[in-house]
């Protein structure tokens, strides 16, 4: 156990910082899957720019990389096209 009172704030806030990174990144995941059984083309459209934005926040935090968000988007886009 942690004996110093910055490491036991350290502890409580990665705690916090994790849960939230968490949460964004299962709801980004949820979001994901909802776009790629979307069938109609106008619904893709605006869930596509929601996702898109969804997986910028996720790279800029560092809770998925960037080359992975950049990918995801890329698959995103040509399958919202294809519709």
């Amino acid at each position: 156990m942690a004996n110093h009172k910055s490491a036991l704030k350290r502890i409580r806030s990665n705690e916090a910082k994790r849960l939230r990174n968490r949460y964004q990144h299962k709801t980004t995941r949820t979001f994901v899957k909802k776009l790629k059984t979307t069938t109609d083309k106008t619904e893709a459209e605006t869930l596509l720019k929601e996702v898109l934005s969804m997986l910028d926040k996720l790279a800029k935090n560092n809770i998925i990389h960037k080359n992975k968000a950049s990918n995801q988007k890329s698959k995103l886009t040509k399958f919202v096209n294809s519709l």
